[in-house]
């Protein structure tokens, strides 16, 4: 716990950089929000190939909320990608998701971050409510 704790403070140290002390924990805590809707969104859709699209939106609200933001996406992102495989990896073969749809994930939410449309992985036919 003190090594998780010691990294995501020297993480959040380096994020910083000449950014306000102030804005940035906030914008932090405000992307992690966005994630979170994102997320709670996507279970709610339970929408077919809607998944992308999901991941887009939510390091594209994030990152919209300035280098804090940016910072939180990026951070649960990798953290969210890295345990699915940490996951599969003791899942029988031929049951997890596989590396192919783990890099898809990772191109959806750098295109998101980048400040790209997340609408461009919009699956036909799913709501405008998302």
């Amino acid at each position: 716990m003190k090594l998780f704790t010691s990294l995501m403070f020297c993480s959040l140290v380096l994020g910083v950089s000449s950014q306000s002390w102030w804005s940035f924990p906030r914008e932090a805590a405000q992307g992690a929000r966005d994630m979170w809707r994102a997320y709670s969104d996507m279970r709610e859709a339970n929408y077919k190939n809607s998944d992308k699209y999901f991941h887009a939106r939510g390091n594209y609200d994030a990152a919209q909320r300035g280098p804090g933001g940016k910072w939180a996406s990026k951070v649960i992102s990798d953290a969210r990608e890295n345990l699915q495989r940490f996951t599969d990896f003791f899942k029988f073969r031929g049951s997890g998701r596989g590396a192919e749809d783990s890099r898809a994930d990772q191109a959806a939410n750098q295109w998101g971050r980048s400040g790209k449309d997340p609408n461009h992985f919009r699956p036909a036919g799913l709501p405008r409510k998302y």
